[in-house]
């Protein structure tokens, strides 16, 4: 085989994979406790949380799948990492709060407590579905098509190269059989270290491979804007005001794939969803070892998804335009822009190992998510259906030993239904599967969260009311709305032909909502679970809880404002983003300032750098002004 990884790059790239998985062998040789082995003892440090955090939401969904829709539709797909940040900072001071306060294992245990096990069951089926087959399968997939496209004959490349035209074009192929061997490949070591150490080994190998990941991605992106064909950021800017005008943020409302209406509604509510009612993404802040860490952990993490835009979707526009220079004719579908770029831009630097070294970076990406979903799918069916329902009264032991079984089969379930399900050569961006296909099932769920903890009228039956009516319409709705709507000129100018799924998404919440308290209304709501909300924990006081409010409102109110006078060209999108951003700092400082000014009424020192409300709103203002600035 004369493919492009050279022997060094296989010593590197196996060595990477054989280091992580010795290391999460030996992080986790300890797991006694059920606390050990699904929250890592709550011992973690900040750092563990946010290289967890990050490892294990910036998968190959990021590295090869954003750069593929930015290959294809541009700079919009960077309101999933932008607009991810407000979902990140209500984990951090609204929902984290009264998980941390309940001791939780697991996000269903708040929904049991909250409302009841008819929640709980149906929280985690739906949960166990996403991880097992919307996450994990599409994960596996990319790895292994990724690097198998590295392994591909030059003399098959070159074939392609000679024969594609603008009229004919041609794609490479990759071979089934090579696809089947990485598969199974990434679910040894990935189950391996998972199944032994719990979330201790989880969280180790995470930290490694973010790094890995973070370095993968930087240098290719470094090497693409290097090329004589792109010129860097600004040339390519320059080139693509000339050209398909990608770098735009905001698509019109009618856009089939990602409309402006739908990134500010159906996109807040899944934000909200991953952030804060995700068992495998809040459980790194569950075992945080104190409050403070958690959120220091996740701000942290918040930070470095912001250059996701950059590194990962800038870098796939700057692919379109290179391979449409470089390679014309060729049909470069957006999942193979990424190893096409190690090809004709890492490989031919010419540094023993470099491609290795890359390769290793997104497959770490790939474990380093694939094994957090694992944990976390062991960690809700052990405690909600076998301690739950099969043996109330399990040992430690029995409870870790259930856990390794599970894990067992997700990993070899999702590994043989990826080969079944996937083709290896098919041209549909895999992100947007997974985007669409998620959406679906969990609108009901962060109403129900939401619900339980701002309304204590909520009831059982209202609880899972809006879980299950938010699948119902989730799936239903959009075939209505082409029925019933379909030669309406008005509507379809605003929301296309088909509905989108974001504005579908939107709809199920609004759905969701309406029914939790219609059937709240309609039954009795149990005064002790009633007390389980923000106001009855006391993570807000009535006050605090109004102030709040209002402070969001006009917030939004003054970004309206702001993009209207944007809109209308009578301020520039710099000067509007950093109004914007500078208020949005200021209402995460108001408190912290009148601390400072009491401590210097006091006489005593007081450093703001300190407090996490400071880095939160800055995290908070870079978001803001990215939005205004993209346009």
């Amino acid at each position: 085989m004369n493919g492009l990884l050279t022997p060094t790059d296989f010593v590197v790239f196996f060595g990477s994979l054989i280091l992580v998985m010795v290391v999460g062998l030996w992080a986790g040789r300890k797991e006694e406790s059920t606390e050990d082995f699904y929250l890592a003892g709550r011992s973690t440090r900040w750092w563990g949380v946010a290289g967890s955090i990050f490892g294990t939401n910036v998968s190959a969904n990021h590295i090869v799948g954003m750069m593929a829709v930015g290959f294809s539709l541009g700079f919009v797909e960077s309101h999933f990492e932008i607009t991810a940040i407000a979902g990140l900072l209500m984990l951090c001071y609204c929902l984290l709060p009264v998980y941390r306060k309940l001791g939780i294992f697991t996000l269903s245990d708040y929904l049991s407590q909250r409302y009841d096990d008819r929640s709980r069951v149906a929280y985690s089926l739906i949960m166990i579905t996403i991880i097992v087959l919307i996450m994990m399968l599409p994960a596996f997939y990319i790895g292994s098509r990724t690097v198998n496209i590295l392994l591909v004959d030059q003399s098959h490349i070159d074939a392609v190269l000679q024969t594609a035209t603008t009229t004919n074009p041609q794609q490479i192929q990759i071979d089934k059989n090579f696809y089947i061997i990485g598969v199974i490949i990434m679910a040894v070591v990935t189950g391996s270290y998972t199944i032994a150490g719990g979330l201790k080994a989880v969280i180790i190998t995470d930290v490694i491979q973010s790094i890995l990941m973070l370095l993968a991605a930087i240098i290719v992106a470094f090497l693409t804007f290097s090329q004589p064909e792109i010129g860097g950021w600004a040339n390519l800017r320059a080139m693509d005001a000339a050209g398909k005008d990608m770098f735009h943020l905001h698509l019109p409302s009618d856009h089939p794939q990602r409309p402006w209406s739908g990134m500010v509604t159906g996109l807040m509510v899944l934000h909200f969803y991953y952030w804060g009612a995700n068992q495998f993404i809040v459980q790194r802040a569950l075992a945080a070892k104190t409050d403070k860490e958690a959120r220091m952990g996740i701000i942290t993490a918040g930070f470095f998804k912001l250059l996701i835009p950059f590194i990962s979707i800038g870098t796939g526009i700057a692919a379109f335009y290179f391979f449409s220079q470089k390679m014309p004719g060729v049909a470069v579908d957006g999942d193979t822009a990424f190893p096409l770029l190690l090809r004709e831009v890492v490989a031919p630097v010419g540094i023993a190992g470099l491609v290795g070294l890359v390769a290793a970076g997104l497959i770490g990406a790939i474990l380093s998510s694939v094994d957090s979903m694992m944990n976390s799918a062991a960690t809700l069916i052990t405690f909600d259906i076998y301690k739950r329902f099969i043996n109330p009264q399990a040992t430690e032991r029995q409870l870790i030993r259930f856990g390794r079984f599970c894990i067992a089969a997700f990993v070899v379930g999702a590994a043989i239904l990826t080969i079944l399900v996937f083709d290896p050569n098919t041209k549909e961006p895999f992100f947007t599967y997974v985007a669409k296909h998620q959406s679906r099932l969990v609108a009901g769920i962060v109403v129900a969260f939401f619900m339980g903890m701002l309304w204590k009228g909520a009831t059982p039956l209202g609880g899972l009311a809006s879980i299950l009516v938010g699948v119902l319409v989730s799936y239903t709705f959009p075939n209505v709305y082409t029925a019933v709507f379909a030669g309406n000129e008005t509507v379809v100018s605003l929301f296309g032909e088909n509905l989108n799924f974001f504005h579908s998404v939107f709809v199920a919440a609004v759905a969701a909502v309406i029914a939790n308290i219609l059937v709240s209304k309609c039954t009795q709501a149990e005064p002790n679970k009633s007390k389980l909300t923000w106001v009855g924990l006391g993570v807000f006081s009535r006050e605090s809880l109004r102030y709040f409010g209002v402070k969001v409102a006009g917030t939004l109110a003054i970004y309206a404002v702001l993009g209207v006078l944007m809109w209308k060209s009578f301020m520039p999108p710099v000067a509007a983003g950093a109004i914007a951003a500078l208020w949005t700092w200021i209402m995460f400082l108001d408190n912290v300032l009148k601390m400072m000014l009491k401590a210097a009424s006091r006489g005593r020192a007081y450093s703001i750098l300190k407090e996490d409300r400071f880095w939160g709103g800055l995290l908070a203002a870079c978001a803001v002004f990215m939005l205004f600035y993209f346009k």
